[in-house]
């Protein structure tokens, strides 16, 4: 006799539906605004492409929560976002914003379904991850048609096969120091593009922002990405390669809100999040010793500014407590004690 048994759900299956969830109510909130903004038609079949797959996201890790009983979170609502706000971000903006999006992503929903055991939690991300890299094809085409993408710079052909001799290879502060490889020069200009769009999305954050606490986040925000840009910039510079541009000129001078300071602390906090893991990935690859030195330096600055952020939505009940290990120290204290 054959038993069908369905196995619970493991802590990464359901701390990921959970991020998954949370993510994709947020993603709808901003798809609904900027379809009401966005005048290239183009760019409008893109979002709504998107948000045709998040809508299918949400009913479909509801089924798998609601098989195991397991509470939805609450995620953003329709409160959370006014449509009818003004444009604050130009729709070549909103592009490259999808475009890195889709990149991100692509890179989550991989790891994801690599840590899911269940079938169906399998088969959610593979489907996920099979439309963000449909997504991120369709805005990269989209990209380099309208002259958006930020390609990195092109390299020497070289006469032959060579192997590092010596250990100046490694050096960076002192001494001759080579010139960047490929690896090198793919994270910096990633990292300086992704800083670009941080600074202009968070300069229109701190613009619309309702809470003067969330404010000074935003303009501090604003500081640090700006700063991460010039030094991953500066370093292109010196060899003489090119690097991303600034995009604060395609954030508008609105002031009205489109978004509730909610979901704006919660988007900023995805983006440090991705990004000290991509500085992570890209110490990784930078063999050049100052690089890692860099690297490290701007993820101690960025896990400090996630920090005070997380204490900002603490303190404003805005922060839903993720899937947790039970409290054994706790269910074993005798009353009394």
């Amino acid at each position: 006799m054959t038993i069908n048994h369905q196995a619970k759900l493991t802590s990464s299956e359901l701390a990921n539906l959970w991020t998954t969830y949370q993510s994709s109510t947020m993603i709808i909130c901003g798809l609904e605004y900027f379809l009401t903004t966005v005048e290239d038609e183009e760019i409008r079949n893109i979002l709504q492409y998107v948000l045709d797959f998040s809508t299918n996201h949400i009913q479909s890790i509801s089924e798998i929560l609601n098989g195991e009983n397991y509470p939805l979170p609450v995620g953003f609502t329709k409160n959370d976002v006014n449509p009818g706000a003004p444009r604050l971000f130009s729709d070549a903006m909103v592009l490259v914003y999808i475009l890195n999006m889709g990149r991100l992503s692509m890179s989550a929903e991989s790891l994801m379904f690599s840590l899911s055991a269940r079938d169906d939690v399998a088969g959610f991300y593979s489907q996920a991850l099979t439309k963000s890299k449909e997504l991120t094809d369709q805005s990269r085409k989209l990209a380099l048609q309208k002259g958006l993408y930020v390609r990195t710079p092109y390299l020497p052909i070289p006469d032959k096969v060579d192997f590092v001799k010596r250990q100046r290879f490694l050096f960076g502060w002192f001494g001759d120091r080579r010139p960047l490889v490929g690896t090198e020069i793919s994270n910096l200009v990633f990292n300086a593009e992704r800083n670009a769009l941080g600074e202009a999305l968070i300069t229109g954050f701190g613009q619309v922002a309702q809470s003067n606490e969330v404010w000074k986040y935003m303009a501090r925000g604003r500081e640090i990405s700006s700063k991460h840009y010039e030094v991953f910039s500066s370093i292109l510079n010196e060899e003489h390669l090119s690097s991303a541009q600034k995009m604060t000129s395609e954030v508008s001078d609105s002031t009205t809100a489109p978004f509730s300071d909610k979901l704006m602390m919660f988007h900023i906090a995805g983006l440090i999040a991705s990004g000290i893991g991509q500085y992570g990935v890209s110490v990784s690859v930078s063999p050049r010793r100052d690089l890692g030195v860099h690297y490290a330096r701007l993820s101690g600055e960025l896990a400090k500014y996630a920090e005070d952020g997380a204490n900002i939505m603490i303190e404003n009940g805005w922060m839903e407590e993720p899937p947790k290990a039970a409290d054994r120290d706790q269910l074993t204290k005798r009353k009394g004690n």
